[in-house]
Formats: C-alpha cells, structure tokens, sequence
C-alpha cells in the first residue's frame, strides 16, 4: 500500500530483525541450516528476518553462542540476561558491554595477580528448571530439553562447550552418584553426543518413560551396556529392549557451592 505522494508506508523492520538477517548472512548460511543451528524452523528463521515474529528468549541465547564477541553480548541482551548470569567474568568485559536495561553483568578478576588478561570467550547456558535423578528416583519426564522452562542462565569458557546451541544444565537430585556427583550439584550436558561406542566410562543422562531422566556411568561389558551408579549400595541398570532406556546427553562438567 502506498500513500497519495507514492511512498510506501511499509514498516522499516526491527532492529533484532536486520541483526538476525545480518548474523546468518555474515555466517554464510542458508535459512535451514542457520535454523538447524539455532533449533528452529526454516519458516521461523524467515519470520525472524521479516520483522513478522520475534525469537524467544532461549532462541537469543543460542543465536548469541553461535555469534561470538562482540555481537553476542546483543543478542543475550535482547534474552533478558542480568547478573547472576555469569558465574565468573574476567574484567576486561566491563568495557565490551553496553549499558541497557536488561543487562547487569558482574565481574571478578580474583586470582589476575594483577596480570593482563586476555578478554575471555564465553557461551551462556540455559540452567533449566528441572531436576535429573540418581538411580532410583525420578527425573524430569521429557526428554525434549529444549522446550523446557529455564531457571536463568549461567556462562562458561568456550572451550568447555563443543557444542553450544546443544548443551543446557541440569540440577541433581539424589545420591547414587556419591562422592562423585552430590544431590543439589549442578550439570553441563551435550545433548549432541550420544553415540554409545564412544561413551563408555562416561558419565550421561539417560532417560526411561518410568524413570525420567537420570545421571548415571554408562560401561560397555562385552555386548551388554550398563548404568553404573558410583555409590555400590545403588542398583546397576542393564540396557535391553525390555526396559529401553534411552542415552541423551554426555555430561561435560559439574559445579556446586562449597558447603
């Protein structure tokens, strides 16, 4: 539609719009695969770019990873990250972030010794708000992490995620995995890597429709594979076609408050 001198009245588009559009141009990517990369839709990734619908907060985070610094600290922005974001920060971010409502990072430079450091590269993970059990309790139902609701977010070194847009953090309820891993801790799980061959002696999550999702040692016994809890009071878990148990995630790192 135009107006009586001839000029549209079209819109101009969204400034996370044209920063979306930006990002998957600068990346080289198709709308699909850039979708593939952010766990969406190609038809989502087109809304996006039109102006049309807006990308839901765990979608920033993702699109915030897959960008890098500088242009990250946008899109984590537009996420809604504020403080408690951020587990560990080292200075030289003070000065890479913008001022703006939603954004409230702290920093700490506690072991520097006053050396100069080198701006850190880091990914921000979605902890969400659900629990995975030990062996003999219950975990979360799902097995579909994506769509779960997210506690707030917490950020890690890069080289600590390989696989960014796939990796989320759990919390741990229960004790079989003592001393190891303790009721309360908190995971970093790759939802990407789930081939059995290579996940022997690994720590995973594993999920069964009775059971939910779980934190177990996965061992390989000739042809058998077997959820090895750490604490021996706790039963093992054979995997067969019986009880079909699935392999979700491997878990990368764990954290948890000094009691």
């Amino acid at each position: 539609m135009r107006t009586s001198r001839g000029k549209s009245n079209k819109q101009p588009k969204p400034e996370w719009a044209t920063s979306v559009s930006d990002l998957r141009r600068r990346l080289n990517l198709s709308q699909t695969v850039f979708g593939q990369r952010v766990h969406a839709s190609t038809m989502g990734v087109s809304r996006w770019e039109r102006g049309v619908q807006e990308p839901p907060s765990h979608t920033y985070v993702e699109l915030g990873n897959l960008a890098g610094d500088p242009q990250c600290w946008y899109f984590w922005r537009r996420a809604g990250l504020r403080a408690e974001v951020l587990t560990r920060v080292l200075p030289k971010l003070r000065n890479r972030i913008h001022q703006g409502p939603a954004v409230d990072f702290q920093t700490a430079n506690a072991g520097s010794g006053g050396k100069k450091l080198r701006s850190p590269s880091l990914v921000a993970l979605p902890l969400l708000k659900v629990a995975v059990a030990t062996h003999g309790g219950k975990g979360y139902a799902s097995t579909l992490l994506h769509d779960a609701p997210v506690e707030t977010m917490i950020g890690a070194p890069k080289e600590w995620c390989p696989n960014p847009a796939s990796t989320f953090c759990l919390r741990v309820a229960g004790n079989s995995m003592r001393p190891l891993i303790c009721d309360g801790y908190i995971l970093a799980v790759d939802t990407s890597q789930t081939n059995l061959p290579e996940l022997n002696d690994k720590v995973v999550i594993a999920w069964n429709k009775d059971s939910g999702l779980i934190v177990s040692r996965l061992q390989h016994y000739d042809h058998t594979e077997v959820l090895q809890p750490e604490n021996k009071e706790s039963e093992s878990i054979v995997l067969n076609n019986k009880n079909k148990w699935n392999i979700l995630a491997k878990v990368l790192w764990w954290i948890a408050k000094a009691p």
